[in-house]
Protein backbone atom coordinates (compact mmCIF):
# COMPACT_ATOMS: atom_id res chain seq x y z
CA UNK A 1 0.00 0.00 0.00
CA UNK A 2 1.08 3.37 -0.81
CA UNK A 3 0.67 6.31 1.28
CA UNK A 4 -0.14 9.40 -0.48
CA UNK A 5 1.26 12.85 0.29
CA UNK A 6 -2.08 13.89 2.23
CA UNK A 7 -1.81 10.67 4.67
CA UNK A 8 1.92 11.86 5.11
CA UNK A 9 0.45 15.38 5.90
CA UNK A 10 -1.87 13.89 8.47
CA UNK A 11 0.61 11.59 10.13
CA UNK A 12 3.32 14.30 10.76
CA UNK A 13 0.47 16.78 12.38
CA UNK A 14 -0.49 14.08 14.88
CA UNK A 15 2.63 13.28 15.55
CA UNK A 16 2.97 17.11 16.38
CA UNK A 17 -0.15 17.66 18.36
CA UNK A 18 -0.27 14.53 20.37
CA UNK A 19 -3.68 14.43 22.59
CA UNK A 20 -3.78 15.53 26.20
CA UNK A 21 -2.75 12.67 28.50
CA UNK A 22 -6.07 10.59 29.76
CA UNK A 23 -7.68 11.68 27.27
CA UNK A 24 -7.44 8.28 25.40
CA UNK A 25 -10.92 6.36 26.72
CA UNK A 26 -9.64 2.95 26.65
CA UNK A 27 -7.69 0.78 26.30
CA UNK A 28 -6.83 -3.01 25.13
CA UNK A 29 -7.17 -5.73 27.63
CA UNK A 30 -7.15 -9.36 27.69
CA UNK A 31 -11.16 -10.54 27.19
CA UNK A 32 -12.94 -12.49 29.78
CA UNK A 33 -15.12 -14.39 27.31
CA UNK A 34 -13.03 -16.64 24.09
CA UNK A 35 -16.08 -15.58 22.25
CA UNK A 36 -15.54 -11.62 22.91
CA UNK A 37 -13.11 -8.67 22.40
CA UNK A 38 -10.55 -8.81 19.53
CA UNK A 39 -9.38 -12.48 20.03
CA UNK A 40 -8.14 -14.81 18.18
CA UNK A 41 -10.95 -17.88 18.81
CA UNK A 42 -9.10 -21.40 18.65
CA UNK A 43 -11.44 -23.88 17.74
CA UNK A 44 -9.80 -27.01 16.57
CA UNK A 45 -11.50 -28.69 13.59
CA UNK A 46 -13.37 -31.43 12.70
CA UNK A 47 -16.08 -31.37 15.83
CA UNK A 48 -14.52 -34.65 17.86
CA UNK A 49 -16.70 -37.74 18.17
CA UNK A 50 -17.01 -38.51 21.38
CA UNK A 51 -19.74 -41.37 21.90
CA UNK A 52 -19.50 -45.34 21.90
CA UNK A 53 -19.65 -46.90 18.97
CA UNK A 54 -19.78 -50.47 20.39
CA UNK A 55 -21.25 -53.13 18.08
CA UNK A 56 -19.57 -56.54 18.68
CA UNK A 57 -22.80 -58.56 18.20
CA UNK A 58 -23.70 -56.98 14.95
CA UNK A 59 -20.18 -56.92 13.07
CA UNK A 60 -19.82 -60.81 13.51
CA UNK A 61 -23.80 -61.51 12.05
CA UNK A 62 -23.32 -62.28 8.31
CA UNK A 63 -25.42 -60.05 6.27
CA UNK A 64 -26.85 -61.98 2.86
CA UNK A 65 -29.31 -61.25 0.35
CA UNK A 66 -32.86 -62.05 -0.12
CA UNK A 67 -35.01 -61.73 -3.03
CA UNK A 68 -38.54 -60.97 -2.62
CA UNK A 69 -41.31 -62.32 -0.57
CA UNK A 70 -42.74 -61.17 2.99
CA UNK A 71 -40.52 -63.70 5.43
CA UNK A 72 -37.86 -65.59 5.35
CA UNK A 73 -38.66 -69.79 5.79
CA UNK A 74 -36.79 -72.68 6.35
CA UNK A 75 -37.38 -76.04 7.70
CA UNK A 76 -34.60 -77.98 9.68
CA UNK A 77 -34.68 -81.74 10.80
CA UNK A 78 -34.20 -81.37 14.35
CA UNK A 79 -33.96 -85.25 15.41
CA UNK A 80 -33.15 -88.66 13.80
CA UNK A 81 -34.72 -91.75 15.18
CA UNK A 82 -36.03 -89.38 18.37
CA UNK A 83 -37.73 -92.66 19.81
CA UNK A 84 -34.29 -94.42 19.90
CA UNK A 85 -35.49 -97.42 18.22
CA UNK A 86 -33.02 -100.50 18.62
CA UNK A 87 -32.43 -102.13 15.16
CA UNK A 88 -31.67 -105.70 15.53
CA UNK A 89 -33.41 -107.48 13.12
CA UNK A 90 -34.54 -110.64 12.80
CA UNK A 91 -33.31 -113.40 9.79
CA UNK A 92 -35.54 -112.56 6.68
CA UNK A 93 -36.94 -109.12 8.48
CA UNK A 94 -36.79 -105.83 7.19
CA UNK A 95 -35.76 -103.44 9.93
CA UNK A 96 -37.76 -101.08 11.85
CA UNK A 97 -39.00 -97.62 10.74
CA UNK A 98 -37.50 -94.59 12.48
CA UNK A 99 -39.32 -91.09 13.67
CA UNK A 100 -37.43 -88.14 12.05
CA UNK A 101 -38.55 -84.88 13.98
CA UNK A 102 -38.82 -81.64 11.69
CA UNK A 103 -39.70 -78.21 12.43
CA UNK A 104 -40.71 -74.82 10.34
CA UNK A 105 -38.74 -71.39 10.87
CA UNK A 106 -40.30 -68.26 9.53
CA UNK A 107 -39.07 -64.90 10.15
CA UNK A 108 -41.32 -61.92 8.64
CA UNK A 109 -38.94 -59.15 6.82
CA UNK A 110 -39.80 -55.56 8.95
CA UNK A 111 -38.16 -52.54 7.84
CA UNK A 112 -36.01 -49.87 10.34
CA UNK A 113 -33.94 -46.49 10.03
CA UNK A 114 -33.46 -43.20 10.87
CA UNK A 115 -33.93 -39.50 9.03
CA UNK A 116 -31.96 -36.28 9.98
CA UNK A 117 -31.57 -33.25 8.56
CA UNK A 118 -28.82 -29.74 8.02
CA UNK A 119 -30.64 -26.54 7.52
CA UNK A 120 -28.51 -24.43 4.66
CA UNK A 121 -28.27 -21.70 7.71
CA UNK A 122 -26.46 -24.64 9.72
CA UNK A 123 -24.32 -25.68 6.76
CA UNK A 124 -22.98 -22.46 5.96
CA UNK A 125 -22.16 -21.65 9.46
CA UNK A 126 -20.10 -24.82 9.35
CA UNK A 127 -18.00 -23.74 6.15
CA UNK A 128 -14.61 -23.98 6.62
CA UNK A 129 -14.85 -26.14 9.91
CA UNK A 130 -17.35 -29.46 9.08
CA UNK A 131 -19.00 -30.89 6.31
CA UNK A 132 -21.93 -30.87 8.06
CA UNK A 133 -24.08 -32.83 5.42
CA UNK A 134 -21.22 -35.57 5.61
CA UNK A 135 -21.05 -35.17 10.06
CA UNK A 136 -25.09 -35.64 9.09
CA UNK A 137 -25.10 -39.01 7.41
CA UNK A 138 -22.31 -40.33 9.68
CA UNK A 139 -24.54 -39.73 12.73
CA UNK A 140 -27.04 -41.47 11.09
CA UNK A 141 -24.71 -44.38 10.02
CA UNK A 142 -23.42 -44.94 13.52
CA UNK A 143 -27.17 -44.82 15.24
CA UNK A 144 -28.19 -46.80 13.16
CA UNK A 145 -25.02 -49.72 13.82
CA UNK A 146 -26.38 -48.95 17.23
CA UNK A 147 -29.30 -49.17 17.19
CA UNK A 148 -29.06 -52.28 15.20
CA UNK A 149 -26.74 -54.26 17.96
CA UNK A 150 -29.73 -53.42 20.21
CA UNK A 151 -32.57 -54.96 18.36
CA UNK A 152 -30.25 -57.66 17.24
CA UNK A 153 -29.95 -58.30 21.00
CA UNK A 154 -33.48 -57.73 22.71
CA UNK A 155 -35.75 -56.55 20.24
CA UNK A 156 -39.48 -58.41 20.84
CA UNK A 157 -42.35 -58.44 18.30
CA UNK A 158 -43.82 -61.78 19.21
CA UNK A 159 -43.94 -62.56 22.97
CA UNK A 160 -46.69 -60.65 25.17
CA UNK A 161 -46.04 -59.66 28.80
CA UNK A 162 -49.68 -59.98 29.64
CA UNK A 163 -50.46 -58.57 33.34
CA UNK A 164 -47.73 -58.02 36.03
CA UNK A 165 -48.09 -60.19 38.73
CA UNK A 166 -49.48 -58.57 41.91
CA UNK A 167 -46.19 -58.14 44.35
CA UNK A 168 -45.56 -59.15 47.94
CA UNK A 169 -44.66 -57.13 50.44
CA UNK A 170 -42.73 -57.02 53.12
CA UNK A 171 -42.30 -53.82 55.60
CA UNK A 172 -39.34 -53.04 57.81
CA UNK A 173 -39.11 -50.41 60.08
CA UNK A 174 -35.59 -49.30 59.85
CA UNK A 175 -33.29 -48.34 56.97
CA UNK A 176 -34.93 -45.69 55.19
CA UNK A 177 -37.71 -42.71 55.55
CA UNK A 178 -41.13 -43.93 54.57
CA UNK A 179 -43.26 -42.20 57.04
CA UNK A 180 -46.06 -44.43 59.02
CA UNK A 181 -48.83 -45.23 56.89
CA UNK A 182 -50.72 -47.51 54.63
CA UNK A 183 -48.70 -47.62 51.42
CA UNK A 184 -49.34 -49.38 48.01
CA UNK A 185 -47.35 -50.83 45.76
CA UNK A 186 -48.24 -51.81 41.55
CA UNK A 187 -45.30 -53.30 39.54
CA UNK A 188 -45.12 -52.81 35.49
CA UNK A 189 -42.85 -55.48 33.87
CA UNK A 190 -40.48 -54.50 31.34
CA UNK A 191 -39.13 -55.78 27.96
CA UNK A 192 -35.14 -55.41 27.09
CA UNK A 193 -36.51 -52.20 24.85
CA UNK A 194 -38.61 -51.24 27.96
CA UNK A 195 -36.01 -51.13 30.38
CA UNK A 196 -33.62 -49.21 28.08
CA UNK A 197 -35.95 -46.26 27.79
CA UNK A 198 -36.96 -47.01 31.28
CA UNK A 199 -35.63 -44.41 34.44
CA UNK A 200 -37.51 -43.54 37.31
CA UNK A 201 -36.78 -39.46 36.29
CA UNK A 202 -38.13 -39.99 32.73
CA UNK A 203 -40.86 -42.79 33.71
CA UNK A 204 -41.64 -45.62 31.83
CA UNK A 205 -42.11 -45.95 28.01
CA UNK A 206 -45.64 -46.69 26.99
CA UNK A 207 -47.34 -46.91 23.84
CA UNK A 208 -46.88 -43.06 22.02
CA UNK A 209 -47.33 -41.47 18.66
CA UNK A 210 -43.97 -40.38 16.97
CA UNK A 211 -43.67 -37.95 14.52
CA UNK A 212 -41.97 -39.13 11.78
CA UNK A 213 -39.73 -36.90 9.06
CA UNK A 214 -42.48 -36.56 6.13
CA UNK A 215 -44.86 -35.24 8.88
CA UNK A 216 -47.03 -38.75 9.45
CA UNK A 217 -47.69 -39.72 12.54
CA UNK A 218 -47.37 -43.39 13.72
CA UNK A 219 -47.96 -45.39 17.58
CA UNK A 220 -45.62 -47.58 18.62
CA UNK A 221 -45.74 -50.05 21.32
CA UNK A 222 -42.57 -49.34 23.56
CA UNK A 223 -41.92 -52.30 26.05
CA UNK A 224 -44.48 -52.03 29.14
CA UNK A 225 -46.95 -54.77 30.44
CA UNK A 226 -50.06 -54.18 31.94
CA UNK A 227 -49.83 -53.35 35.20
CA UNK A 228 -50.28 -55.47 38.17
CA UNK A 229 -53.18 -54.96 40.97
CA UNK A 230 -52.04 -53.06 43.79
CA UNK A 231 -51.02 -54.47 46.96
CA UNK A 232 -51.23 -52.86 50.56
CA UNK A 233 -49.18 -52.68 53.58
CA UNK A 234 -48.89 -50.90 56.24
CA UNK A 235 -45.47 -49.07 58.20
CA UNK A 236 -44.72 -47.63 61.75
CA UNK A 237 -42.37 -44.07 62.61
CA UNK A 238 -40.69 -42.46 59.77
CA UNK A 239 -37.87 -44.93 58.80
CA UNK A 240 -39.31 -47.35 57.03
CA UNK A 241 -38.21 -49.48 53.77
CA UNK A 242 -40.61 -52.03 51.69
CA UNK A 243 -39.47 -55.26 50.25
CA UNK A 244 -41.85 -56.01 46.96
CA UNK A 245 -41.40 -58.77 44.92
CA UNK A 246 -43.44 -60.25 42.00
CA UNK A 247 -43.07 -63.73 40.09
CA UNK A 248 -40.44 -63.09 37.25
CA UNK A 249 -42.11 -62.54 34.02
CA UNK A 250 -41.06 -64.72 30.63
CA UNK A 251 -39.54 -62.30 28.44
CA UNK A 252 -39.26 -59.15 31.36
CA UNK A 253 -35.77 -57.76 32.05
CA UNK A 254 -36.54 -54.92 34.05
CA UNK A 255 -39.64 -53.95 36.40
CA UNK A 256 -40.79 -50.49 37.41
CA UNK A 257 -42.21 -50.22 40.79
CA UNK A 258 -45.17 -47.03 42.39
CA UNK A 259 -45.19 -46.40 45.52
CA UNK A 260 -47.96 -44.23 47.46
CA UNK A 261 -50.98 -43.60 48.84
CA UNK A 262 -54.06 -46.16 47.06
CA UNK A 263 -54.95 -44.60 44.04
CA UNK A 264 -51.58 -42.26 43.93
CA UNK A 265 -49.27 -44.66 43.20
CA UNK A 266 -46.12 -42.98 41.75
CA UNK A 267 -42.66 -44.60 40.06
CA UNK A 268 -39.97 -45.30 42.74
CA UNK A 269 -37.60 -47.83 41.30
CA UNK A 270 -36.89 -49.17 38.64
CA UNK A 271 -34.96 -52.76 38.88
CA UNK A 272 -33.09 -55.54 36.41
CA UNK A 273 -34.98 -58.27 38.60
CA UNK A 274 -38.25 -59.14 39.83
CA UNK A 275 -37.84 -57.70 43.45
CA UNK A 276 -36.93 -54.13 44.63
CA UNK A 277 -35.84 -52.72 48.17
CA UNK A 278 -38.10 -49.03 48.71
CA UNK A 279 -36.74 -47.08 51.34
CA UNK A 280 -37.98 -43.59 50.01
CA UNK A 281 -41.26 -42.19 48.79
CA UNK A 282 -42.04 -41.48 45.27
CA UNK A 283 -41.16 -37.60 44.36
CA UNK A 284 -43.60 -35.14 43.85
CA UNK A 285 -43.24 -34.84 40.02
CA UNK A 286 -42.75 -38.92 39.42
CA UNK A 287 -45.41 -40.64 36.71
CA UNK A 288 -48.51 -41.93 37.97
CA UNK A 289 -48.96 -45.67 37.81
CA UNK A 290 -52.74 -43.83 36.89
CA UNK A 291 -50.96 -43.00 33.23
CA UNK A 292 -51.79 -45.35 31.60
CA UNK A 293 -50.68 -49.15 32.03
CA UNK A 294 -54.02 -50.77 31.47
CA UNK A 295 -53.04 -52.39 28.07
CA UNK A 296 -49.92 -54.79 26.99
CA UNK A 297 -47.73 -52.48 25.42
CA UNK A 298 -45.24 -55.06 24.96
CA UNK A 299 -45.02 -56.45 21.36
CA UNK A 300 -43.37 -53.75 18.97
CA UNK A 301 -44.92 -54.79 15.80
CA UNK A 302 -42.67 -52.54 13.66
CA UNK A 303 -39.14 -54.99 14.20
CA UNK A 304 -38.24 -58.63 14.01
CA UNK A 305 -37.61 -60.87 17.15
CA UNK A 306 -34.10 -59.95 18.90
CA UNK A 307 -31.88 -63.09 20.60
CA UNK A 308 -33.85 -62.93 23.39
CA UNK A 309 -37.54 -62.72 22.18
CA UNK A 310 -36.33 -66.06 19.95
CA UNK A 311 -34.78 -67.98 23.08
CA UNK A 312 -37.60 -67.12 25.07
CA UNK A 313 -39.69 -68.21 22.62
CA UNK A 314 -42.06 -71.44 23.49
CA UNK A 315 -40.52 -74.49 22.03
CA UNK A 316 -37.41 -72.62 21.05
CA UNK A 317 -35.89 -75.68 23.14
CA UNK A 318 -33.02 -72.79 24.01
CA UNK A 319 -31.25 -73.18 27.55
CA UNK A 320 -33.32 -70.78 29.65
CA UNK A 321 -32.92 -70.34 33.18
CA UNK A 322 -34.74 -67.52 35.58
CA UNK A 323 -33.32 -67.46 38.94
CA UNK A 324 -35.50 -67.25 41.89
CA UNK A 325 -36.14 -64.16 43.70
CA UNK A 326 -33.15 -62.83 45.56
CA UNK A 327 -30.56 -65.46 43.73
CA UNK A 328 -27.37 -65.00 42.89
CA UNK A 329 -24.70 -67.32 41.10
CA UNK A 330 -23.02 -69.23 43.31
CA UNK A 331 -19.46 -70.71 43.53
CA UNK A 332 -18.87 -74.22 43.67
CA UNK A 333 -15.63 -73.78 45.93
CA UNK A 334 -13.44 -75.01 43.21
CA UNK A 335 -13.11 -72.24 41.02
CA UNK A 336 -15.97 -72.66 38.96
CA UNK A 337 -19.93 -71.44 38.87
CA UNK A 338 -22.75 -73.79 39.32
CA UNK A 339 -25.38 -72.15 37.55
CA UNK A 340 -22.58 -71.64 34.32
CA UNK A 341 -21.75 -75.39 34.96
CA UNK A 342 -25.26 -76.35 34.90
CA UNK A 343 -25.85 -74.39 31.61
CA UNK A 344 -22.96 -75.58 29.64
CA UNK A 345 -23.71 -79.12 31.03
CA UNK A 346 -27.44 -78.90 29.67
CA UNK A 347 -25.76 -77.69 26.30
CA UNK A 348 -23.91 -81.01 25.85
CA UNK A 349 -26.16 -83.32 27.28
CA UNK A 350 -29.16 -82.45 24.80
CA UNK A 351 -27.78 -81.45 22.15
CA UNK A 352 -24.03 -82.11 22.12
CA UNK A 353 -22.31 -78.93 21.69
CA UNK A 354 -20.95 -75.86 23.26
CA UNK A 355 -21.28 -72.00 23.15
CA UNK A 356 -18.64 -70.07 22.18
CA UNK A 357 -18.61 -66.58 23.83
CA UNK A 358 -20.52 -65.97 27.07
CA UNK A 359 -22.09 -62.46 26.93
CA UNK A 360 -22.22 -60.78 30.22
CA UNK A 361 -23.10 -56.84 31.98
CA UNK A 362 -20.08 -55.07 34.13
CA UNK A 363 -22.37 -56.31 37.12
CA UNK A 364 -22.06 -59.81 36.35
CA UNK A 365 -18.62 -59.90 35.24
CA UNK A 366 -17.89 -58.51 38.53
CA UNK A 367 -19.90 -61.42 40.08
CA UNK A 368 -18.57 -64.17 38.44
CA UNK A 369 -14.94 -63.18 38.92
CA UNK A 370 -16.13 -62.62 42.43
CA UNK A 371 -16.91 -66.18 42.76
CA UNK A 372 -13.79 -67.77 40.87
CA UNK A 373 -11.85 -66.10 43.11
CA UNK A 374 -13.44 -67.30 46.37
CA UNK A 375 -12.88 -70.69 45.37
CA UNK A 376 -11.13 -72.95 48.77
CA UNK A 377 -7.99 -74.59 49.15
CA UNK A 378 -8.78 -77.66 46.30
CA UNK A 379 -9.97 -74.66 43.39
CA UNK A 380 -8.21 -75.39 40.11
CA UNK A 381 -6.74 -72.05 39.79
CA UNK A 382 -2.96 -70.91 40.75
CA UNK A 383 -2.09 -67.46 41.09
CA UNK A 384 1.46 -66.46 40.31
CA UNK A 385 2.65 -62.57 41.04
CA UNK A 386 5.64 -61.14 39.55
CA UNK A 387 7.30 -58.49 41.50
CA UNK A 388 8.94 -56.39 38.91
CA UNK A 389 11.06 -53.83 40.57
CA UNK A 390 8.91 -53.40 43.63
CA UNK A 391 5.75 -52.60 41.63
CA UNK A 392 2.87 -54.98 42.43
CA UNK A 393 -0.35 -54.78 39.89
CA UNK A 394 -3.64 -55.38 42.26
CA UNK A 395 -7.21 -56.53 40.69
CA UNK A 396 -8.18 -59.94 38.71
CA UNK A 397 -10.52 -60.67 35.88
CA UNK A 398 -12.32 -63.68 34.70
CA UNK A 399 -12.35 -63.29 30.93
CA UNK A 400 -13.00 -66.75 30.23
CA UNK A 401 -14.37 -69.58 31.50
CA UNK A 402 -13.67 -73.41 31.15
CA UNK A 403 -16.42 -76.14 29.96
CA UNK A 404 -16.13 -79.19 31.13
CA UNK A 405 -18.39 -80.75 28.87
CA UNK A 406 -16.98 -80.39 25.45
CA UNK A 407 -16.22 -83.84 23.07
CA UNK A 408 -13.40 -82.10 22.98
CA UNK A 409 -11.86 -82.14 26.08
CA UNK A 410 -11.70 -78.72 28.36
CA UNK A 411 -12.40 -75.58 26.22
CA UNK A 412 -12.41 -72.55 26.77
CA UNK A 413 -15.09 -69.65 26.34
CA UNK A 414 -14.51 -66.09 26.62
CA UNK A 415 -16.48 -64.00 28.81
CA UNK A 416 -17.36 -61.11 26.90
CA UNK A 417 -18.30 -57.74 28.75
CA UNK A 418 -21.22 -56.18 26.61
CA UNK A 419 -22.99 -52.54 27.63
CA UNK A 420 -26.37 -53.49 26.17
CA UNK A 421 -26.73 -56.98 28.32
CA UNK A 422 -28.30 -55.72 31.38
CA UNK A 423 -27.36 -56.62 35.04
CA UNK A 424 -29.01 -59.66 35.89
CA UNK A 425 -28.44 -61.08 32.44
CA UNK A 426 -26.36 -63.36 31.22
CA UNK A 427 -26.35 -64.48 26.63
CA UNK A 428 -24.75 -67.63 25.72
CA UNK A 429 -24.41 -67.66 22.07
CA UNK A 430 -22.73 -70.21 19.72
CA UNK A 431 -21.14 -68.99 16.05
CA UNK A 432 -20.34 -72.60 14.67
CA UNK A 433 -22.59 -75.93 14.60
CA UNK A 434 -20.88 -79.53 15.70
CA UNK A 435 -22.75 -80.87 13.18
CA UNK A 436 -21.49 -82.92 9.93
CA UNK A 437 -23.39 -81.70 6.73
CA UNK A 438 -25.60 -79.66 8.95
CA UNK A 439 -26.19 -77.31 5.63
CA UNK A 440 -25.86 -74.80 7.91
CA UNK A 441 -22.95 -72.10 7.19
CA UNK A 442 -24.19 -69.77 9.82
CA UNK A 443 -26.08 -70.26 12.72
CA UNK A 444 -27.04 -66.64 13.00
CA UNK A 445 -27.71 -64.38 10.12
CA UNK A 446 -29.23 -60.87 8.80
CA UNK A 447 -31.23 -62.00 6.03
CA UNK A 448 -31.46 -58.26 3.92
CA UNK A 449 -33.79 -57.86 1.06
CA UNK A 450 -32.46 -54.30 0.95
CA UNK A 451 -29.32 -53.88 3.18
CA UNK A 452 -28.63 -50.46 4.08
CA UNK A 453 -28.65 -47.96 2.07
CA UNK A 454 -29.08 -43.85 2.05
CA UNK A 455 -31.40 -41.68 1.12
CA UNK A 456 -31.19 -37.64 -0.08
CA UNK A 457 -34.70 -36.91 -0.10
CA UNK A 458 -35.97 -34.20 -2.49
CA UNK A 459 -35.43 -30.53 -1.27
CA UNK A 460 -38.77 -29.42 0.04
CA UNK A 461 -37.54 -26.75 2.34
CA UNK A 462 -34.29 -25.35 3.30
CA UNK A 463 -33.16 -28.42 4.66
CA UNK A 464 -30.55 -30.98 3.29
CA UNK A 465 -32.81 -33.77 4.49
CA UNK A 466 -31.03 -37.45 4.49
CA UNK A 467 -32.66 -41.07 5.07
CA UNK A 468 -30.80 -44.15 6.26
CA UNK A 469 -32.73 -47.68 6.05
CA UNK A 470 -32.43 -51.21 6.05
CA UNK A 471 -35.33 -54.09 5.40
CA UNK A 472 -34.39 -57.41 6.70
CA UNK A 473 -34.64 -60.03 9.64
CA UNK A 474 -32.88 -62.02 12.21
CA UNK A 475 -32.34 -65.34 10.83
CA UNK A 476 -31.75 -68.16 13.97
CA UNK A 477 -31.15 -71.59 12.37
CA UNK A 478 -30.83 -73.17 15.59
CA UNK A 479 -31.88 -71.89 18.78
CA UNK A 480 -30.77 -74.51 20.93
CA UNK A 481 -27.36 -73.54 20.52
CA UNK A 482 -28.33 -70.28 22.20
CA UNK A 483 -29.12 -69.37 25.87
CA UNK A 484 -29.93 -67.19 28.81
CA UNK A 485 -30.13 -66.49 32.18
CA UNK A 486 -32.12 -64.05 33.89
CA UNK A 487 -32.97 -62.63 36.82
CA UNK A 488 -29.58 -62.91 38.84
CA UNK A 489 -29.35 -60.59 42.01
CA UNK A 490 -26.05 -58.65 42.21
CA UNK A 491 -23.57 -60.50 44.99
Amino acid sequence: MTMTDQSLALTRDALANPLPFGTIAKGFTQAMSPVSGLTMYDLEAPAKTLYPLITPIRNTIPRLPAIGGIQASWRAVTGININNTTFGVSEGNRGPVIVTAMQDYNAVFRGYGFDDFATFEATYAAEGFEDLRARTVQGLIHALMIQEEKIVIGANTSLALGTTPTPSLQAAATGGTIAAGTQSVIAVALTYEGLLAASVAAGLPLSAPRTLADGTAEQVNQGTAIKSASATIATTGTTSTITASVNPVSGAFGYGWFLGALGSERLAAVTTIATATLSAPAAANAQLASAGFASDFSQNGLIFDGLFSQILKPGSGAYVSTFANGATLTGDGTGGVIEIDAALQSFWDNYRLSPTTIWVSSQEQRNITKKVLAGGANAAQRFFINVDQGQIKGGDLVTAYLNKYSMDGAQIIPVRLHPNIPAGTILFTTDKIPYPISNVANLLQLRMRQDVFAIEWPRRTRKWEFGLYADGVLQNYFPPAFGLMTNIANG
